[in-house]
């Protein structure tokens, strides 16, 4: 028996500690402690036993002596909020620094992050600074003058990380930086902090700060090739892409080869954009079954073995200050040479039937192509219809209103609009000088605009090199 009657515990640490002995009302205490919501680290300071004790008896009036079970503490839902907030949300503490502000493992802190954040029952809170002081106070007592002024360097440490966090990405997390902007970071905590402290403050691996540092200083050895990509993208009057400006750049006097992905990167970096306008809704010259549909014979299908086998054919429109121009072109499968077209002010069957003859006066005697083009009105009338029984065309339609079924033509429209149409002042140009550029445009594409298909030969010069144009 203790003092006073009271009977004593005696209790050994797993270490193998002496036996010490305690009253029994100091057990009982410090379980009622820890049933109230406080941790078993809080216990052992309060009660000034060992931890092995305190979390042996506490572990044992909640019946189980194995460490293996469940922390029997029921923390406080203002505990778990506030240690959730502190190590996960954007004050920028550690969970080492949560754990030990807050007398509990940073193991349970882990837990309550999967249980309650991963697991969708909360969202991860936002502390505000009154917590966070009252918090950081809770450690404070019995500390010396030179622990204060550490703990003090630190939080201003923390406050200015945070400071530039915010900086560099408008409100986001340090974890949701780029490695560039940390660094950036970094060297703003440098003049204050050391580089030691900023590092750790931003949390980056000084590997990849120095690597930073050490690419800017680095002279950029794609000077030369940025200003070759900016002056070759002027030169196509910046309407081509990358794979048309890395050929280029091949090609110059003195070669720069570089992969198509740094050829992109420079571009963009360079501001060489090709702009490419949204598709208006597109002229419809459907008239409704005015005569008899043909099959459609190509079925997607625009591959063609040689010249003149395989023909495609459609009207787009021009909508200026002036006025409206129409083109209306036939295009080969071979190669995509534009064989003939016709430029005019309305989308009559003068206009199909002249860029047809004219078409047709280019083929040899045993050409027989097979024309194909959507179910428009100028395909279906008579006078269309006896050109095509006249030479000897085949005649395949598309579907109705189903654009893909002539996807080759559409594309060839597509690449003329960016190229030439959207995106340049036309206020001032008539409809006749309008039809005039339109037209060099045309010729433009079938004597010089180079293709990647056609081994970076304009269509005319790769029928030359093939032998079959003059």
């Amino acid at each position: 028996m203790g003092k006073g009657g009271a009977p004593i515990i005696l209790e050994a640490s797993s270490q193998g500690e002496a036996l010490v002995a305690y009253p029994k009302e100091v057990r009982e205490s410090l379980i009622g402690y820890c049933n109230d919501g406080h941790s078993v680290r809080e216990a052992q300071k309060k009660f000034g036993i060992s931890k092995s004790t305190a979390s042996l008896w506490s572990r044992a009036a909640n019946g189980s002596r194995r460490k293996s079970s469940p922390h029997p503490v029921k923390y406080p839902e203002k505990t778990v909020r506030l240690a959730i907030g502190l190590a996960y949300g954007s004050n920028g503490f550690t969970l080492t620094e949560v754990a030990h502000m807050l007398g509990i493992s940073a193991p349970t802190v882990c837990s309550w992050k999967r249980r309650y954040v991963d697991g969708g029952i909360m969202e991860i809170p936002e502390i505000p600074p009154e917590e966070v002081a009252n918090a950081v106070g809770t450690d404070l007592e019995g500390l010396g003058e030179e622990q204060l002024k550490a703990m003090v360097r630190e939080l201003e440490l923390k406050n200015a990380a945070l400071e530039e966090t915010v900086n560099a990405s408008e409100g986001g997390s340090i974890d949701g930086l780029t490695n560039a902007e940390k660094a950036l970071a970094v060297d703003a905590l440098v003049p204050r902090f050391g580089v030691t402290d900023s590092l750790r403050a931003m949390r980056m691996a000084s590997s990849s700060y120095y690597y930073i540092k050490a690419a800017k200083a680095a002279p950029d050895k794609y000077t030369e090739a940025r200003a070759a990509v900016a002056e070759e993208f002027e030169t196509a009057k910046r309407r081509r892409g990358y794979r048309y400006i890395r050929m280029r750049l091949r090609a110059r006097e003195n070669p720069i080869t570089l992969s198509g992905k740094v050829v992109r990167r420079l571009m963009a970096e360079e501001g060489c954009v090709v702009a490419y306008g949204k598709r208006k809704r597109r002229y419809s010259s459907y008239a409704g079954e005015i005569s008899k549909a043909p099959e459609n014979l190509v079925r997607r299908d625009f591959r063609a073995s040689g010249p003149n086998r395989l023909w495609l054919t459609d009207i787009t429109e021009f909508h200026i200050d002036a006025g409206k121009a129409c083109l209306s072109p036939m295009i080969d499968c071979f190669d995509g040479f534009p064989v003939a077209w016709t430029i005019g002010t309305s989308p009559n069957a003068e206009l199909v039937n002249e860029m047809l003859g004219d078409a047709c006066r280019k083929l040899a005697d045993d050409e027989r192509p097979v024309i194909h083009s959507d179910r428009g009105a100028h395909y279906r009338w008579p006078g269309w219809i006896a050109l095509c029984e006249r030479n000897g065309l085949v005649r395949s339609m598309s579907a109705k209103g189903c654009s893909p079924d002539n996807s080759a033509c559409e594309g060839f429209f597509g690449r003329l609009k960016n190229e030439f149409f959207y995106y340049n002042d036309w206020g001032k140009v008539s409809i006749e000088g309008f039809m005039e550029e339109l037209d060099t445009y045309m010729h433009y594409y079938a004597e010089e605009r180079e293709k990647e298909s056609l081994g970076w030969l304009s269509p005319l010069r790769y029928r030359k090199s093939l032998g079959i144009a003059a």
